[in-house]
C-alpha cells in the first residue's frame, strides 16, 4: 500500500528550498507526496485532506518564524474533522535567536500533534504514527 503525506510550507512563508528537499526526502523513501507548495493556507490544508483520507499525515514547514500566526485556526479545523491525520511541524517556528520554553506547548494547544526539530525525525516519527505507537511530543 502506498504510503501518502501532504506537505506544504505555511501560509506567510515562501521558502521553497526545504520544501522540496523534504518531498524528495519523502519520496525516495517511498511515499507519495502531494506538495501543495509555498504560502498554504490552512483552507488548502483542509480541503487536500478532504481530497485524500487516507493521508497519514499533514507536514507544515515555518522557516520564516510566523508559525504560530500562520496556525491560527487549526484546531477548529481539527476538531471539525477537516483535518483529522495528525499534523507535523518543523523548521524555524519563532522569530529571533532565543525560542521561547512555551512556543511548543502553544503549538501543541493550536493543534499540532507533533513538531520535528530536524528531518532526521521524520521518517521515524512517520513509521511509528502509521504502526499506531503512542508518541510522546519532547519539550524544549
Amino acid at each position: 500500500m502506498q504510503r501518502l503525506v501532504i506537505l506544504g510550507v505555511a501560509e506567510s512563508d515562501a521558502h521553497a528550498v526545504a520544501n522540496q528537499l523534504i518531498a524528495h526526502h519523502l519520496r525516495a523513501s517511498g511515499f507519495t507526496v502531494m506538495n501543495l507548495g509555498v504560502c498554504t493556507a490552512l483552507a488548502d490544508f483542509a480541503a487536500a485532506c478532504g481530497r485524500h483520507p487516507e493521508a497519514e499525515a499533514v507536514l507544515i514547514g515555518s522557516l520564516n518564524g510566523h508559525a504560530m500566526q500562520d496556525l491560527e485556526g487549526l484546531l477548529d479545523l481539527k476538531l471539525s474533522g477537516a483535518i483529522s491525520c495528525p499534523v507535523i511541524v518543523g523548521g524555524n517556528l519563532s522569530v529571533g535567536s532565543h525560542k521561547g520554553p512555551d512556543l511548543r506547548d502553544r503549538l501543541l494547544r493550536q493543534g499540532v500533534d507533533h513538531i520535528a526539530d530536524d528531518i532526521s525525525e521524520l521518517l521515524p516519527l512517520l513509521d511509528t504514527l502509521q504502526a499506531g505507537t503512542p508518541v510522546r511530543v519532547r519539550s524544549a
